[in-house]
């Protein structure tokens, strides 16, 4: 049975709490939490929106709404991703496994090679897992797109920097390096990208180089532990949502970003290569509260 969406879970919450009281506000914030905007800020951004409701006298569903907005669109930002075309631009692509990050490599690759201004390469710096390897150069052929990869178990910052030689080589453009994602493993995955990272900064052009954290938008709490892990690693730009269109919630995004100032960059939202787009603060938290 399919979950409902979070923002119809809200609509039927209006729709029996007709009484603006305590109990309405501590049940709204039950809800809230549910919807992965973690407890710490919902109870904060509740009281906010109870004592503003109270002394505006806001009680209808549109204004209440219209309110929580207002605050959330303080947590979430977006960033828009625009390489130089004939600079040496790196975008390291980190996740844990299982939230879509190959895929998410290969829509980016389409994207950028879509506007026709870029050389797109991709790098299989996931050598742990063999099937990730394969996986991207299937993309990459399915695609028209170079993947520069070792064998299984080699040292995948030497993939990333033999993936900016061959991109400086083409006179610039886009590397998209698809890392490992092992969380159980901590200590040895941080080492890992701390590497890549060192050799990634060391190869893309000044200002080139960014780091992208792929969040599965189902994942709940989890995703913003795992967001913490990869900023204290290596520091992120930018996070990337997958599986959007599947969550029932969708509030992961509004926590990372009051909890760590990180900016969402797009949203992938299907299986297809072209199922990515910008992300948009607005329609994201319209979608996310169900306003039209």
């Amino acid at each position: 049975m399919a979950r409902m969406k979070f923002a119809n879970r809200l609509k039927n919450f209006f729709g029996i709490h007709k009484n603006r009281d305590d109990a309405f506000f501590e049940e709204l914030s039950d809800l809230l939490i549910e919807g992965d905007l973690g407890a710490k800020t919902v109870f904060e951004l509740v009281d906010e929106l109870e004592r503003t409701c109270s002394s505006q006298k806001i009680d209808d569903e549109k204004g209440i709404l219209l309110q929580l907005k207002a605050r959330l669109m303080d947590f979430v930002s977006a960033v828009n991703l625009e390489p130089e075309p004939d600079k040496v631009n790196i975008y390291m692509v980190l996740g844990v496994n299982g939230v879509g990050k190959t895929t998410s490599v290969a829509k980016l690759a389409g994207f950028y090679q879509d506007t026709g201004k870029y050389n797109v390469v991709m790098a299989a710096a996931d050598t742990f897992r063999a099937a990730a390897i394969e996986q991207l150069q299937l993309h990459g052929e399915r695609l028209g797109v170079r993947v520069v990869a070792h064998k299984h178990g080699a040292d995948p910052s030497a993939v990333v920097f033999d993936g900016a030689e061959a991109l400086a080589a083409r006179g610039g453009g886009i590397l998209l390096a698809d890392t490992a994602g092992r969380l159980h493993n901590k200590e040895n995955l941080v080492r890992e990208l701390q590497k890549i990272d060192r050799i990634a900064a060391s190869k893309a052009s000044a200002g080139c180089y960014k780091k992208l954290l792929v969040i599965d938008a189902t994942t709940g709490q989890n995703g913003l532990r795992q967001a913490e892990v990869f900023h204290q690693a290596v520091g992120l730009d930018a996070v990337i949502l997958t599986k959007y269109d599947s969550t029932a919630k969708g509030g992961i995004a509004a926590a990372i970003g009051k909890e760590f100032g990180i900016p969402v960059a797009f949203i992938c939202f299907g299986e297809g290569y072209k199922d990515i787009r910008a992300f948009n603060p607005g329609e994201y938290v319209d979608e996310f509260l169900g306003l039209d």
